[in-house]
């Protein structure tokens, strides 16, 4: 083989040495910080009109109690806002689990109901014996599963 055979063989591997470490990196910060999203910023803020306080219908959940795992016993109590579940030390429950990722999943309120949502997680996150790909209706009593930890809604 000639010099510059030689030459071209060895930057090309060099080449696809580095795509690889660069593409690790990435996946490893991903994990660690989550995912870039862009908004769009309005050209001008609505003033928000103030809603009354919900009223507790019957049968709507008013808990979040962590029921297996690590933080088993914990108990959140439900609102209007969004609960965010995973590593990441912003999440609302933070899950220190290796098979959960840094924003795991998020359960909000909608249309009186509450709504479980993946984030795009490596292991997945299961209601009952399902895995979630969608937003899926969570039922009272149903478990939620992310890696090692078990969440029910309650009253």
């Amino acid at each position: 083989m000639s010099d510059l055979t030689l030459l071209l063989i060895r930057l090309a591997f060099l080449a696809v040495l580095w795509f690889f470490v660069i593409a690790a990196v990435g996946v490893i910060r991903t994990d660690l910080f989550g995912s870039r999203t862009t908004a769009a910023v309005p050209a001008r803020k609505a003033p928000k009109a103030v809603k009354p306080p919900a009223k507790s219908k019957k049968g709507e959940p008013r808990q979040m109690v962590v029921t297996g795992g690590p933080l088993q016993g914990t108990t959140i109590t439900l609102s209007e806002t969004p609960i965010t579940i995973g590593r990441a030390n912003d999440a609302t429950l933070v899950v220190s689990d290796d098979y959960a990722s840094s924003r795991h999943a998020r359960l909000f309120p909608q249309d009186g109901q509450w709504i479980v949502e993946d984030l795009g997680s490596t292991n997945g996150t299961y209601l009952d014996r399902s895995k979630v790909t969608r937003p899926t209706p969570v039922p009272l009593g149903v478990p939620i599963r992310i890696g090692k930890t078990v969440i029910e809604l309650r009253k």
